[in-house]
C-alpha cells in the first residue's frame, strides 16, 4: 500500500536533538554471493527485530541504494543512548552478527568480498530543517511527524531558528 501525499508544503515535527544513523554495505565482488547475501539478510533481520519492538528507540528508517554495489539504511533514533543500547544488547541480533564479524576478522577470514560501514550523528536542535512538497511523510517527517510548513517557518532560516520547549538557551 502506498502512502498518499500530503498536499502543500510540510516540514518535520522534530523537537530537540535528532539522532541519525547511516548504516550499510558495499558488494566488492558480485560473484561472492555467499559472502554478501548473509550481510544483506542480516540487515533486514535487524530491521524486523527493531520494528517488532518499538521500545528499542528506532523511530523511522529509509532503505536506499547508492549504486548496484552499495545499499544502506538511514535510521532515525529516539536517542543516542537507545541506539547504543540496541547495538550492545546481548539478546539482540546485532550483537550476535557483530561477534561473528569480529571473530572472522581476528582469524583473518575476511576476504574483502563485502564492506560494511556506519556513521552516526547527533544533530542538535537548530542544526536541521526540512521541507516536503506534496509528499507523504518521509525521512525525518516519517520518524517525528509532519506539520504544515507555516508552523515552523516559510523559509529555511526560520525552520533552522525554530526552538522547542525542550531546549533552553543560555
Amino acid at each position: 500500500m502506498f502512502a498518499k501525499p500530503v498536499l502543500g508544503r510540510t516540514t518535520a515535527d522534530a523537537e530537540g536533538d535528532v539522532v541519525v544513523l547511516l548504516i550499510g554495505m558495499r558488494i566488492n565482488h558480485f560473484w561472492a554471493v555467499h559472502q554478501w547475501l548473509p550481510v544483506m539478510l542480516s540487515m533486514f533481520r535487524m530491521l524486523g527485530e527493531l520494528a517488532r519492538d518499538g521500545d528499542r528507540g528506532l523511530l523511522g528508517r529509509v532503505l536506499l541504494t547508492a549504486s548496484p554495489r552499495t545499499y544502506y539504511v538511514v535510521q532515525y533514533w529516539e536517542s543516542k543512548e537507545k541506539l547504543y543500547a540496541y547495538a550492545t544488547a546481548p539478546d539482540m541480533f546485532h550483537h550476535k552478527v557483530w561477534g561473528i564479524i569480529s571473530r572472522k576478522e581476528r582469524a583473518g577470514k575476511t576476504r574483502g568480498h563485502v564492506g560494511i560501514w556506519h556513521e552516526a550523528y547527533v544533530v542538535p536542535e537548530g542544526a536541521y530543517e526540512s521541507i516536503y512538497a506534496d509528499m507523504p511523510a518521509f525521512g525525518l517527517a516519517a520518524a517525528h511527524g509532519q506539520v504544515p510548513v507555516a508552523e515552523r517557518g516559510r523559509y529555511a532560516k526560520d525552520r533552522f531558528a525554530h526552538r522547542s520547549g525542550s531546549v533552553t538557551t543560555p
